[in-house]
């Protein structure tokens, strides 16, 4: 009983961070599903909603007025949501490209990303967080997929930004990201990748569907297209900079309410989850975005059946004195000292850190909690404190 504790977890653990990958790789390698891509210059529409962000959607609006994307072919929609910091009066007096400006009452992101598209009169939705900052020829490498009449999707390529001081947690989501970068590749390459980030993507206008309240939107999205039978691929030069957190209990805090909502739009998206449907990429859904942030229950039980099986053997000694190892380095780097810097120390800081927003993400679906409106938290510059 107890060593197959062990091994089931363990088992669990190698597949989710080794096998899947591997098997990622492999498919890449073996089944490579080349797209058209070509410069073309759809009417797209930029859609960006606002919950009091006036600390930096002034910069935002001036990101945008530097795009090479001719102005002529682009439709710019702030979506604001009830904001009471003078977000809109930012909006309004922006002297670049013509802004339209959707004043709406407080409801939630959904509901101001839903009127936003409402309004918008682009074949492509393009979809961006208003403290994301594009690379000048950000939409046009985002377009070029959209040649091909198979793929109805295109994710861009999310990067942070370099910052003098974070912490531990911080600097190992900077390495981990490159790493699901890599997967990115690897799934595209093949068919689609599994979903795309709020900070850079887009759609085909008709294959939009509402967003519920609930869910996060990125993924509820962007996975709809692949519901629909079209390709979702990822564009890693079409890039957007993000600062990233520089308190972890921020990061904490983002990533419950993150995974709280993705767990919400899988469940709403679980259809996706049947292979007989959806072959291999109900295999990718299951193993990124289910397996992955329900890792603390093969955790704990590999914590647990380590110390339980110490007796029987050196094997299990070493499996207990290796997650002790693991569990330290990552103390030392969730700690605001300088060694926490350290990827040695950063990246099992932000694995434990992923790891316990994921236990109480799952605790948040287990008792029904739902989290629809939350208040963003920016630091003067605009960027997560």
């Amino acid at each position: 009983m107890r060593a197959g504790l062990f091994w089931s977890a363990l088992g669990l653990v190698a597949y989710t961070y080794l096998g899947f990958p591997l098997l990622l790789a492999l498919r890449g390698a073996l089944l490579h599903r080349p797209y058209r891509s070509a410069s073309i210059q759809p009417l797209v529409s930029l859609i960006i909603a606002a919950r009091n962000e006036a600390a930096g959607i002034g910069a935002k609006l001036a990101n945008i007025d530097q795009l090479d994307y001719p102005m002529d072919r682009l439709q710019v929609i702030v979506a604001s949501d009830g904001s009471d910091d003078g977000t809109e009066e930012i909006v309004d007096g922006h002297p670049g490209h013509r802004i339209t400006l959707l004043r709406r009452p407080r409801e939630g992101k959904a509901a101001a990303l839903n009127a936003a598209v409402a309004t918008a009169n682009g074949e492509i939705l393009v979809f961006s967080d208003s403290n994301s900052r594009y690379a000048s020829d950000a939409v046009s490498r985002l377009v070029m997929p959209f040649a091909d009449p198979q793929v109805g999707g295109v994710a861009g390529n999310q990067v942070y930004e370099r910052k003098a001081r974070l912490e531990g947690s911080s600097e190992g989501e900077r390495a981990y990201w490159g790493y699901d970068r890599w997967m990115k590749v690897a799934e595209s390459r093949a068919g689609s990748t599994v979903s795309a980030t709020g900070a850079i993507y887009a759609i085909r206008r008709d294959l939009f569907e509402p967003i519920p309240d609930g869910v996060t939107d990125d993924f509820y999205t962007s996975v709809g297209v692949i519901a629909k039978g079209r390709r979702l691929v990822f564009a890693p030069d079409a890039i957007a900079y993000e600062p990233p957190a520089t308190s972890g209990r921020f990061e904490f805090e983002r990533k419950v309410r993150i995974m709280t909502r993705g767990l919400q739009g899988v469940m709403l998206r679980r259809r996706l989850l049947d292979p007989r449907l959806h072959g291999f990429y109900a295999v990718q859904l299951a193993s990124h975005k289910v397996l992955r942030r329900l890792m603390v229950f093969p955790m704990i039980g590999l914590a647990l059946g380590a110390v339980a099986l110490w007796r029987d053997g050196r094997l299990y000694r070493w499996a207990a004195l290796g997650q002790l190892t693991f569990y330290a380095a990552a103390c030392v780097g969730l700690m605001p000292w300088h060694w926490g810097r350290r990827k040695v120390f950063a990246l099992p800081a932000f694995i434990c850190l992923a790891t316990a927003a994921s236990a109480a993400a799952s605790w948040n679906m287990l008792r029904g909690r739902r989290i629809d409106r939350w208040e963003p938290s920016r630091s003067q510059d605009g960027t997560p404190p």
